[in-house]
């Protein structure tokens, strides 16, 4: 496997949704057509559901508002994010494919040194369809690109490597900054293009940016929870991190792979560091816990499923991080909620989404 080229990456077109959250009109879309058309859309509406989203025309898309969320999860709506980009694991939740893409509607195509458009999707697609390395690094990187190996001194017994759960990807242009940091560097912008991909060592967590990401849903789906978030609660912009946090502590246990890199987007618009800050505070300050606590997190050998794996992690937030702030109490049980909204949406006896949403009229 090391040192082939990488076969033609097959589209995945049956085998992989796009999730985008939103509150206005998908006009990026355009920019994206090239690559996005062949792949069914599901679009989250945040905000105003009486509000009408248009969607260019030619795309397969479904849209799901407030008013659908509630009515296919019922009570157990209470999980999903309101007037927060978390919002988007609803999509998650409803998607019946293997992969998801995920991107934000402030993100436009990027273009590599030499200029060329970069198809993000499909670098995510190679990614998510070759091996991690996350029990041993290696110091050029990613060993199954082409042009690369395994180093010198790199275990033969490793060399197989472990399927891929989330690939990352980056961005040019904005940085992903948190709020402190957009204002002592406004002007800043993100030039460097660094052609790497790199597994995230066991171990290891990572701030995981919730704009550019991809991740075999079969796999780790169910853990891919953006938190409770945005209206009503004491913090906001910690619901991709939050995911991320989860998710890396039940990959390293179920000896899975995280890859970080390539592919880039091009993100277009720097959020207002102010109204950030209002969001943030408590995490600046909370993280400062949390991070401890996800490090020190042991999830035993009975968690033999992504979802039970969860529930224990749920468990231990309440009684660690709840002594932190009421809050961690709350997010505890909705991480629960969403388990079960999860499960009753996708076992084989779970109700269907009877209730259609909008959709195009030219639906492929």
């Amino acid at each position: 496997m090391a040192g082939s080229s990488i076969k033609p990456t097959p589209l995945l077109k049956d085998e992989l949704d796009i999730v985008i959250p939103t509150i206005r009109n998908l006009d990026f879309l355009e920019m994206w057509r090239p690559f996005f058309e062949p792949y069914h859309l599901i679009i989250v509406q945040d905000g105003d559901p009486s509000k009408t989203i248009k969607v260019p025309e030619g795309f397969d898309y479904e849209l799901y508002n407030r008013n659908d969320i509630n009515k296919i999860l019922g009570p157990k709506a209470s999980c999903i994010s309101f007037k927060d980009s978390a919002c988007r694991c609803f999509g998650y939740m409803v998607s019946k494919k293997k992969y998801v893409y995920t991107i934000d509607d402030d993100c436009f195509v990027a273009k590599d040194p030499s200029g060329k458009e970069i198809n993000a999707l499909e670098q995510h697609i190679k990614n998510l369809l070759s091996p991690s390395t996350p029990y041993f690094f290696n110091t050029l990187y990613d060993p199954y690109r082409e042009g690369a190996d395994f180093v010198r001194g790199y275990p033969f017994s490793l060399r197989e490597g472990h399927p891929t759960a989330v690939s990352h990807g980056l961005w040019l242009n904005i940085p992903d900054y948190d709020a402190p940091t957009q204002l002592v560097k406004p002007m800043e912008r993100n030039t460097r293009y660094v052609d790497a991909v790199m597994t995230i060592p066991k171990g290891t967590l990572f701030p995981m940016c919730g704009m550019n990401l991809a991740f075999n849903r079969e796999l780790i789906g169910p853990a891919m929870y953006f938190g409770l978030m945005g209206d009503g609660q004491p913090i906001g912009r910690y619901d991709d991190m939050w995911a991320g946090w989860c998710v890396k502590v039940i990959c390293d246990h179920m000896g899975w792979g995280i890859k970080t890199g390539l592919p880039y987007i091009w993100h277009s618009k720097a959020s207002n560091p102010f109204v950030n800050l209002k969001k943030e505070y408590k995490g600046i300050y909370w993280q400062e816990e949390i991070i401890p606590f996800f490090q020190s997190a042991v999830l035993t050998n009975e968690c033999n499923t992504v979802q039970k794996c969860y529930i224990e992690l749920a468990k231990q937030v309440k009684q660690k991080l709840g002594k932190l702030d009421p809050y961690f109490i709350k997010l505890a049980d909705a991480m629960v909620t969403w388990i079960e909204a999860w499960d009753e949406l996708n076992s084989p006896q779970g109700k269907s989404v009877e209730e259609k949403p909008a959709t195009n009229d030219n639906a492929k």
